[in-house]
């Protein structure tokens, strides 16, 4: 039992021994300053920080849409029949009154033998009968017939011309079947879809080819309604085509007179001279009626909203702040979209879209401000 205390009071001993050295090194250890224990800065790569600068800015109206051939023409079958003779296929040229196909034109050609021939036997009905009314009107003259016989015979010749003028009407319907059996390129330019093939029994109003003419394009632009009031005829225009280097050069034709239901924009028509490289369906953005102002502008992303009063991230010292500003209009720079803002300095470091949202008030460092 004796030695069993011993041992504990051996262990109390120890850990006592244990706690006054760890106290000791403690009061010996320098105290840590708070700067050590502030977080470290947060490192920004150059994309990430924009310096702002005045500048001068194109201003105008933000428009896109699709380009669309102003001259196009869908070739229908306007009677029916076998498809004879397409040759034409996508991508091939046509002039206007071009021959593109035929439809098989046996039957036209024997309707309009018939109808002809019709025509041919009116007319020799409406000879006889004027015959005889030329005779009868000879014979009333020297009395040997009555007046009511010359009237019949009147009768008579106006009932044969009017089946003669009818017989050529017929023959008429008859030549025009025959022909629209020939399909023909209303106008020139190329085939842009080939719907129907050799072969085919047609109906009528059945969709052969569409034909599109490249050398002038429409761009429908829906703008807001309240922009829309300052918009002019004749107001030009900076688009960027998908595929085409460089800026295309469009012009204000038309502006609808009424608003579209559901987004109540108006629409604008923007001519667009053809050139190489457009194409129809091409997809097309730029501004309209632009103007030259003086101005700070940034990226469009970094004004934030999450505030009751927008603002941007502006880095002074080695600090984030931020400053509140009063966007403005929007503009295209390049593949960058800008918005003008009031309420920023000269050369304000800005934080880009890049950084993200960071608290007022964070360390940061940043490697060389960018301007672009």
């Amino acid at each position: 039992m004796n030695k069993n205390k011993l041992l504990i009071l051996v262990g109390i001993a120890a850990a006592a021994i244990a706690v006054l050295g760890w106290r000791l090194s403690a009061q010996r250890a320098p105290a840590s300053s708070p700067a050590d224990s502030s977080p470290p800065a947060l490192e920004l790569a150059a994309e990430e920080v924009f310096t702002a600068h005045a500048e001068t800015l194109s201003l105008g109206l933000p428009l896109s849409g699709a380009l669309k051939a102003t001259q196009t023409a869908l070739v229908k079958a306007r009677v029916a029949g076998e498809l004879m003779d397409l040759v034409v296929r996508e991508g091939d040229t046509v002039k206007a009154g071009q021959v593109i196909a035929r439809i098989d034109p046996t039957e036209y050609q024997a309707r309009w033998r018939q109808a002809k021939q019709q025509a041919e036997s009116a007319k020799a009905q409406m000879d006889i009968a004027q015959k005889q009314y030329d005779n009868n009107e000879a014979l009333v003259r020297q009395g040997f017939i009555s007046q009511t016989a010359l009237q019949t015979s009147l009768m008579s010749l106006n009932g044969a011309r009017a089946a003669w003028q009818s017989a050529v009407a017929a023959a008429d319907v008859a030549q025009k079947a025959l022909d629209d059996a020939t399909l023909k390129a209303p106008i020139g330019g190329q085939i842009a879809q080939r719907l129907a093939q050799p072969g085919e029994r047609l109906v009528i109003d059945a969709k052969v080819v569409e034909i599109v003419n490249l050398g002038q394009f429409e761009l429908e632009a829906a703008l807001p309604a309240q922009d829309a009031t300052g918009v002019q005829i004749g107001m030009k225009a900076q688009l960027q085509v998908e595929g085409v280097d460089p800026p295309v050069s469009a012009t204000v034709l038309r502006i609808n007179p009424s608003t579209q239901a559901g987004s109540r924009s108006v629409l604008a028509y923007l001519g667009v001279p053809g050139q190489e490289g457009l194409r129809q369906g091409a997809f097309a953005q730029g501004t309209l009626g632009t103007r030259s102002v003086q101005a700070i502008a940034v990226p469009l992303g970094s004004v934030r909203t999450d505030k009751p009063q927008p603002y941007v991230q502006v880095i002074e010292g080695d600090r984030v702040r931020h400053v509140g500003v009063e966007p403005g209009a929007r503009i295209q720079v390049g593949n960058q979209t800008r918005v003008v803002v009031s309420g920023l300095s000269e050369g304000a470091q800005v934080l880009a879209p890049a950084a993200g949202a960071l608290r007022e008030g964070v360390k940061v460092k940043p490697a060389a401000a960018v301007a672009r």
